[in-house]
Formats: structure tokens, sequence, C-alpha cells
């Protein structure tokens, strides 16, 4: 399980910056989310896992309910192991086939390989990460630095924006693929990536609603509402992993 945590140099959050950053923020609360998915619609369109893998990056370095193929070949992939496994598997147990960490030998066929890479040369493929060949002593090493930065910063200022500038205190309320990529970067260990550029106070107040997000209990959230139900339960697999 994923822990978050404070920057070394502070103390506990206290009420005041609290307070100080949300009043900044009361104007905005309410804002529009068709404003953010049209200058979304003019950026380079990302699957989940490119943007999770993006912001854990450096900037040197299940019920299935349609299997028609979306034009992600990881994802495809993963839907026709989905739709030809009878009975039916459990999210937790899906995400353990699918990354190899089974127990069961006859079910070792369903582990995704070389994801990172794969999703890695997607980026690339898209202008956001190049190929680079790093020598390590007795041998070269391939890697990835990033080369469009503002697609990465644009990411991680929409993820930023999501817990100050347009928290609505309320996952019920908010974009559903925000949601995925918060629940996703915290159980990816890379949302201390996402808050670090930001000020003492908004880093605080960043981390302790993220805290708070992802310590609700997905078994309750998961019920509140059909669309969300799978993301509370991939947040569920990982807690208990």
């Amino acid at each position: 399980m994923t822990t978050l945590t404070h920057r070394a140099r502070r103390t506990e959050v206290g009420k005041n910056s609290e307070k100080k950053v949300e009043s900044e923020e009361d104007t905005n609360q309410d804002r529009s989310q068709d404003n953010e998915d049209t200058e979304d619609s003019k950026d380079i369109r990302l699957t989940l896992m490119e943007e999770v893998l993006l912001l854990g990056l450096k900037d040197k370095e299940v019920l299935l309910k349609s299997d028609s193929p979306t034009g992600d070949v990881l994802l495809d992939e993963t839907l026709k192991h989905i739709k030809a496994t009878e009975p039916t598997e459990t999210v937790q147990t899906w995400i353990e086939l699918l990354t190899g960490e089974t127990w069961n030998p006859f079910k070792l066929q369903y582990q995704l390989r070389n994801v990172r890479e794969r999703i890695a040369k997607n980026l690339v493929e898209k202008g956001i990460l190049t190929t680079e060949k790093q020598n390590f002593l007795l041998f070269d090493m391939t890697t990835h630095p990033v080369t469009n930065t503002t697609e990465k910063q644009r990411l991680v200022k929409k993820l930023q924006d999501s817990v100050l500038e347009r928290w609505v205190n309320d996952p019920q309320r908010m974009d559903k693929r925000t949601l995925a990529l918060l629940v996703l970067a915290h159980s990816s260990d890379v949302l201390e990536n996402v808050f670090s550029s930001l000020t003492d106070d908004k880093y605080d107040v960043a981390m302790n609603r993220a805290k708070d997000l992802v310590e609700l209990d997905p078994e309750v959230e998961g019920t509140k509402h059909s669309v969300t139900e799978m993301i509370w339960a991939v947040l569920a697999a990982f807690n208990k992993s």
C-alpha cells in the first residue's frame, strides 16, 4: 500500500494555511468542467497509463462492459484476456494477473510484458519522450528523457488545480478521468512529483486533500455512482496489495 508523505522540512499543516488557500479558491470552485475539456482537446491525447508514466519521469530522464477495440495495444490486450476468462475474476485478481504477481503458474500467460517500455515507446511516437542510449560501465541502457516539457507541465497543472483551484470537496462531483488519474498516481507513488513545485502552503493543502481523497472507504464510495465504481475498485485492490 502506498502512502502520501509531507516534505521533511515541514511541520504539520495548520488550519490557517488551509483557510488561506481555500479563500483564494472559493470563486473558482464551481468553474465549468467544459472549459477544461475544451483546453485538453487542443493537446496531445494520452491514455491514463501514459499520463501516469509521464508524471513519474524526471525531465532528464472485472466486469467487462464493452470488448470493442480501443486502439490502445495494451488496453486491447487486457480486454482480450478478460473476455476470454470464465468465470469472471475480481479487479484485485486481474491486477495481480496482469502484473505477474499471481502465485498461480497456470495463469502466468495473462501477464502483460514490458509494460513500461511499451508505454514509453507510445510517448516517443507522440513526440513527448525521446530515446537515448546511456553507457553504464559494462552495458548500454535505453532511456527515454522528456522532450515535450509543455505537455508534462500541462498534466501536472491539471492535477494541481484539481486539488486547489478546482477542488470541489466531493469525489462524486470530480471529473472522472481526473479522479482516476489521482488514484493511479497515488498508487504509483508519483503524486510527490506532481506537487513538488508548489509553494509550501499550497503543497500542504494539496497533499492533505489528496490524502483525504485516497483514504476514503472505496467500498462506500463505489456504491454512490456507477460511473466511478471501477475507479474505487482499483483503489481498493491497491490498498490490499
